[in-house]
């Protein structure tokens, strides 16, 4: 049984109660598992459009001057590449070059009061440890606060999120790309909208103080938005072979190895910690490579099953379920560079006995949907 003395509880949880019993902890914060079921709440972001209460995640506004040059000695992306409006993916590094935490940065230019800001989003289970280091590493005269608790984050997901949003804002959203993003007014307040998520769907996600938050969930109800929870979060995420920090990727595991070459911008910028030990890495190799695998069978692999070859121990799956869009048991796995090829088959141990398994593309499913 779930023990929910200490959880918390985002300023949706009553609405939600009022949809699901189903509850669980996770991150330190009691949320929804599922509402109608997880295949139909599911196949509704990939098909039409779902909504998920994220304002567990950790939320930094940052404001002052020199944000984006402070960060750019804690993360392996390069934020020249920036203009106000856009947004990075990219992660925190610690001195071994291991992954504090996957975060996205927003550029929003310049507010009101001509100064320079800077919003970071980041995972519920990180945001202590998070708001730490920055507070470390940036300069004092950075302006930090944690909206953590004080705004709700929903992220309305599919591809028909375009067209529930759109009537609700003046703005048109048809013409912000991938990982823009925008402040505009959203019943009769400003909201912050971004057109993120974590579905590998089209979708925004929307950040607003709890009142205009709940009128916005009750409002998406209304225009029959499918409210979706964890279970489903995690399977369009794992088709879309997007990784779970803590899980796919953690402290001691560098973006290299994770599959996350792509973030880091060696050529285009200069220090930054980690930077030594990813260039090591560079040069000679990975010892270990994140790897997309299907099953042969119908079993499924879960976290942490042991991945063998040749009757040895080579890895482990980090990440495993049935994918409900492609109807096969789908995983995430590290294996050496030697077993990470496209077609390599491998079995995966499962309560004492071995089944086939395969090394395969990621991501598992890409959407026709998605902006550019």
């Amino acid at each position: 049984m779930v023990n929910f003395a200490s959880a918390l509880r985002t300023p949706l949880y009553d609405l939600i109660c009022q949809k699901t019993s189903k509850l669980t902890a996770f991150a330190g914060w009691e949320m929804p598992v599922q509402f109608t079921g997880l295949k139909q709440e599911h196949q509704a972001v990939r098909e039409k459009v779902g909504m998920f209460d994220i304002s567990h995640m950790g939320k930094f506004v940052m404001t002052g001057a020199g944000i984006l040059p402070a960060l750019q000695s804690l993360i392996p992306s390069d934020l020249a590449r920036l203009t106000p409006g856009k947004a990075q993916y990219t992660v925190l590094l610690n001195e071994q070059g291991g992954i504090i935490d996957d975060i996205i940065v927003y550029d929003q230019g310049k507010n009101s009061n001509g100064h320079e800001q800077v919003t970071l989003i980041v995972n519920a289970a990180t945001t202590d440890k998070d708001r730490q280091w920055l507070l470390a590493h940036l300069p004092k005269e950075i302006n930090f606060q944690d909206l953590s608790r004080e705004k709700v984050l929903i992220a309305l997901q599919g591809p028909e999120s375009i067209s529930v949003l759109q009537p609700l804002i003046d703005e048109d959203l048809g013409g912000l790309s991938a990982f823009g993003h925008v402040e505009a007014e959203l019943l009769g307040e400003e909201a912050f909208i971004a057109r993120t998520g974590y579905t590998g769907e089209d979708g925004f996600e929307i950040m607003v103080s709890p009142e205009v938050g709940q009128q916005l969930w009750r409002t998406f109800l209304q225009k029959a938005v499918t409210p979706c929870g964890l279970g489903a979060r995690d399977t369009l995420r794992l088709e879309a072979a997007m990784g779970l920090y803590g899980q796919d990727m953690d402290d001691h595991t560098t973006p290299l190895e994770a599959g996350l070459g792509w973030l880091v911008h060696l050529d285009s910028k200069g220090d930054f910690i980690g930077r030594s030990v990813l260039e090591q890495q560079k040069t000679n190799g990975v010892k270990k490579h994140l790897v997309g695998l299907e099953m042969l069978g119908k079993q499924i692999a879960r976290h942490d099953y042991p991945l063998m070859h040749n009757g040895e121990n080579v890895g482990i799956v980090t990440s495993g379920t049935l994918s409900p869009t492609l109807e096969k048991a789908i995983a995430l796995g590290y294996v050496s560079p030697e077993l990470a090829k496209i077609g390599q088959e491998l079995e995966v141990e499962i309560r004492g006995k071995t089944y086939g398994v395969k090394v395969v593309k990621k991501p598992f499913y890409r959407s026709a949907h998605k902006p550019r």
